[in-house]
């Protein structure tokens, strides 16, 4: 394995841990794509440092489960943001 990407490797897994960021945030952060922050984490990690990968792999398991409510929210405050300008006009008519 090359240096950059050893290097690559074990800074993402410790933003990630440190940070419990999401692999969309990571990615944006190292301007790198998902896809590569998800192999970097859950196949080239294990090889390079067993212990950081089982820490690394409980904060996305984590996040994989709580997605579902994180785009919910989303959802809802768009809606809350189309509806505030309606309510406004309805109001001065």
């Amino acid at each position: 394995m090359k240096d950059y990407i050893y290097n690559r490797v074990n800074i993402l897994a410790q933003y990630i841990i440190e940070n419990k960021a999401t692999v969309r945030r990571a990615a944006k952060k190292f301007g790198i794509s998902k896809s590569t922050v998800h192999k970097d984490l859950s196949e080239r990690l294990v090889k390079i440092n067993p212990t950081l990968a089982k820490q690394a792999r409980e904060i996305m398991d984590e996040n994989k489960m709580e997605r579902h409510i994180r785009g919910g929210m989303a959802t809802k405050l768009k809606y809350a943001k189309e509806q505030a300008p309606q309510a406004e006009i309805k109001q001065e008519a």
